[in-house]
This record gives C-alpha cells, structure tokens and sequence, in this order.
C-alpha cells in the first residue's frame, strides 16, 4: 500500500506506473472518492462536535433556551443519521481502492509486455551437448521410479505427485543443502505456519489481486499460503522494531499452494506447474533506506546464485521488465534455468524489492535513535523451490544409460549416493 499523502502529491508518478507495469486501475477515481470522504468526515467531525457540546450544556439551560438546544441537537442526529453511512461507504471504497494501487516500479525497471521483454543481466554455465537424445524430467523420474503422478491424480486430482525413493531424498537434501548455505549467511532458518488469516495475505499484497489463486478453507477462515513470504513477513505484523534489531533476515521452509488459476492448459506435463510444492523461501526487513535494501536485494541474489552454482546448473539472471514486475514490487530480477526438455531458459527464482508496500499494509515499523518511527522496507528472494528445480537437475545431468549423476554438493545428504540408477 502507498502513503495517500505521496498519490494526492504524485499521481502522474502513479499512474505511470499503472501503466508501466500494465495494471488497470482508476486512479481518478481513488482521487475523487479520497476527497469526498476527507470532506465528508470533516462535516461528520464537525456535527458530533457540535452535538455533544450542546448535550453537555443542555443540563444547564432552562425554558426556549433549552427547547432550541434540544431541538438543534435532533436536527444535528437527523443530518448525521444522512452523514455517516455515506461516510462509511466512501471509507470502505476508499479501503478497496487503496489495495489496487500498484508501487511505481524503480525508472531502471525496462519497458515490456512479457519475460520476453526482460533484460539480460548474467549468466553462468553453458548448456550441456548431449551425445544421445536425452530424455524429458517425467521420462527420467518414471524410469528411475522416483515419482508416481498417475496415483497422485487418482486420488488428489490434476497436478498433483508422489516424490518416493531416491527422488524424496534428493528434495530433501535440496532443502537440507539450502538452509544450511543461508544458514552460514546468517539467515534464521524457520518452518512456519502454512494456513494463515485474510490479514496476513492482505497484508503482503498477495490480496485482492491474487486472490483467485489461492486456496480457502472455508469452515476456518484461513488460507493455504503459496509461498513462505506470507508468513516471514507477517512474522512481525503490528511491531516496532529497533533499529539495533536490523536488518532481519529469514529463510522459511513450507509447503506452497497456488490453484494456478488461469493457467488452463499451460504446462501441463511434468513438475513446472503444480497445486502443491515446497520451497525454502529468503525474506529481509531493514529499515526505509533504498541503498540499504538495494545491498539487501543483491545479498538475497547472490544466495540464490550461490546455491545454484553450487549445483552446477546453467541458468542466467534477468532484470524483470514492467509487465512482468508484480503489485507490491519496485524492482524484481528472475533466475531462470536452462531446461534442455523445454528448450529454452525458464524461471525458478524471483528475487525482489517492495519497499514499504508491505510493510504499510502490516504496520511494520523501526525506530532510530532519534525515536522516531518509520516504515520497514522488505525483500524476498527464492532459495529453493521443488519439484520445479528437479526439472533441470535430472535433465542436465542425466547420463546416455539412464541414470542421472547427483550433484556433489547434495551428496552429503543422500549417504554419498552418487547416481541414480534406472530401475529394472
């Protein structure tokens, strides 16, 4: 959420970014309806005022004096009787179209209408030349026996898997290796809560716009979060933190859910596009200075890149163009990994900035020494996420007999198993 007070001083900066990041929303309107409510209230404000100093006085008048004071103070019940529900109206609009407000993306965020669009930033690796024609990720994960989907379907629907044998181990030691690399980068690794309240999704921006793509317990109330962020950044909704605290830096492991609404169609073999995964999930909350968090933004980064060097996959980094760059988000770099089956790059990271847009909406703050308080800004960033990074780990290291070699550093975590072997 923006601060009203910078929309009413810079709505062509607003709205540019509306445009930019190719949203719709009618900021005239949020303008019109924020006027009408500040002069309504004031009336409404006035009126009550009036109201009870005259029912204090009353007590003490006698005689006409007395009837026109009373009389005045039901002319003043009748016309807040009219007042406060519209009032009431325009402030809940005025809630709505807050939440619509998309933060003005940074002037270095490129102009674009997809990932197409995106900017090159890096790249690590080169992809490998097969001397056999390589298989798919299903091809090798049902030769290897270590997935079964079509039993996942019968009995929870499409897009849905069963991870078992070498293939639950290898996630495992995913997750394992991770949390101990961001471990040692001083993140505090957490599990946290995978239901939570409206607030809490409201709260990091994931409502109302995304609220098609979640799932509802509806006997609860509650949400199935599609990523450990929801929780980390709510971790310390409605706190002031102190300035000696900063920054935090988290790592969350959880399991996510996303009903992949309008995706009909899209992805539909394989492990790219599912109900359910599970993600190790890096959140930072520092205080309101853009350099700090850009140096935030950058550490978050690198972790990835860390990780995924570490596994020895080729992949390349890209500035987000506008399009592509989400509500809350004022800057947003994707890790995309080469995935021989798909022939091309594809997204398994996004390492973003979202300055006080969250923190706004949770009432996170910091104080200095100079006691007084701020808003927090807050970034998030992908460590992990499967079985979507399984897709180029069994297809770039798959081997001309079956097997797919273990990427070194996971070998640790999987009784120093170094291949896994096609099953008879």
């Amino acid at each position: 959420m923006l601060d009203i007070a910078f929309i009413r001083s810079n709505p062509e900066k607003v709205k540019e970014g509306i445009r930019k990041k190719r949203m719709k929303m009618d900021l005239d309107e949020l303008l019109t309806v924020d006027e009408k409510t500040r002069q309504i209230r004031t009336d409404v404000e006035n009126l009550r005022a009036d109201r009870n100093r005259l029912s204090k006085e009353i007590p003490k008048l006698k005689g006409q004096d007395k009837d026109q004071a009373v009389a005045s103070v039901k002319l003043i019940k009748d016309e807040l009787a009219d007042k406060e529900p519209e009032l009431r109206v325009l402030e809940d609009r005025f809630e709505q179209l807050m939440l619509l407000v998309p933060n003005p993306p940074l002037d270095e965020v490129p102009e674009g209408d997809s990932d197409d669009d995106n900017i090159l930033v890096k790249k690590f690796g080169e992809p490998k030349e097969f001397d056999f024609v390589p298989k798919d990720h299903l091809e090798l994960a049902e030769s290897l026996d270590i997935l079964d989907m079509p039993r996942a379907v019968k009995f929870a629907g499409a897009r849905m898997y069963v991870l078992k044998n070498e293939g639950a181990l290898l996630e495992f030691a995913l997750f394992k290796y991770a949390l101990d690399t961001l471990f040692s980068r001083g993140f505090q690794p957490m599990i946290v809560p995978q239901l939570v309240r409206r607030e809490a999704m409201v709260g990091t921006g994931f409502f109302p716009l995304g609220e098609e793509d979640t799932f509802f317990v509806e006997k609860d109330d509650l949400y199935l979060i599609g990523t450990a962020e929801v929780s980390l950044v709510s971790f310390h909704m409605d706190e002031i933190l102190h300035e000696k605290e900063l920054p935090k830096r988290y790592c969350g492991y959880s399991t996510c859910f996303r009903r992949e609404a309008g995706s009909y169609g899209r992805d539909t073999r394989g492990f790219y596009r599912l109900h359910q995964f599970n993600k190790v999930e890096q959140v930072t909350i520092c205080v309101n200075d853009p350099e700090v968090s850009r140096q935030e933004h950058l550490r978050l980064l690198g972790n990835a890149e860390a990780i995924m060097q570490g596994l020895g996959l080729p992949y390349r980094v890209a500035l987000a163009c506008g399009a592509e760059i989400g509500q809350g988000q004022v800057l947003k770099h994707e890790i995309e990994t080469w995935m021989p089956s798909r022939g091309k790059y594809s997204e398994t990271h996004s390492c973003s900035t979202l300055h006080e847009f969250q923190s706004r909406r949770l009432k996170i703050r910091w104080r200095g020494s100079d006691n007084r308080t701020q808003y927090c800004h807050t970034l998030n960033n992908t460590a992990v996420a499967s079985p979507r990074i399984l897709i180029p780990i069994l297809e770039n290291f798959q081997n001309s007999d079956g097997s797919v070699t273990i990427p070194e550093v996971l070998r640790p975590f999987m009784n120093g198993l170094e291949k896994i072997e096609p099953k008879k």
